[in-house]
């Protein structure tokens, strides 16, 4: 008798517990994720740290365009996308597509920010796929989301909720009754000032 075909599942699902770990045990809250270098959708070396700036980053490491969740992921990150962007907040995507499929995969979703193109799958045999990650600034882990499951993927409702502990620990002038803040905008002081702080005290 001919052996049972083996579903698509199936062999994702021993493709992942074959390649290793769920993820580095190196990469938890607290840790540094590592500062990657990889071609962007319009094919510039780009790195993390570089699209990160001192912003929080939302990172998607994803499968790529193939995948139906990640696909349903990318179109809730795209409806969220303009409150990220208003809110001095990074994101990317890695993905294991080649450029043009990653270009596809970006159009396919409406994605605005940049999506990183790794076919050598160097993030996956770290192995970090697939997972999303909050970072604060200097790639600092804040939290992770195993994604292998769809309820495993953060809701954009969690994403907020990091966001919101990220950027209160991060910014000085979160609360702007904090003791001094005050006396630092009058003597024109922008350096507690998130933006203002690229301001020169005599412009």
């Amino acid at each position: 008798m001919a052996p049972a075909t083996t579903s698509a599942g199936t062999i994702a699902a021993n493709r992942y517990l074959k390649d290793g770990p769920i993820v580095r045990s190196d990469i938890a809250p607290g840790g540094i994720f590592p500062d990657y270098e990889l071609p962007d959708h319009e094919n510039v070396p780009r790195r993390l740290s570089e699209l990160q700036g001192e912003d929080p980053l939302v990172l998607t490491l994803s499968r790529g365009h193939y995948c139906p969740k990640e696909h349903q992921q990318h179109l809730e990150l795209a409806a969220f996308y303009p409150k990220v962007a208003d809110a001095y907040t990074q994101m990317a995507t890695i993905a294991t597509d080649d450029h043009h499929v990653l270009q596809e995969f970006r159009a396919s979703v409406g994605a605005q920010w940049a999506f990183l193109s790794d076919p050598g799958r160097i993030v996956q045999k770290d192995p970090m796929i697939p997972h999303t990650l909050v970072l604060k600034a200097g790639l600092v882990i804040h939290s992770i989301y195993n994604g292998y499951w769809f309820w495993g993927l953060p809701s954009v409702e969690d994403l907020r909720r990091d966001l919101r502990a990220v950027t209160s620990e991060i910014r000085p002038d979160w609360d702007l009754s904090t003791p001094g803040l005050r006396d630092a905008w009058n003597a024109a002081n922008w350096a507690p000032f998130h933006g203002w702080n690229k301001k020169s005290a005599g412009a």
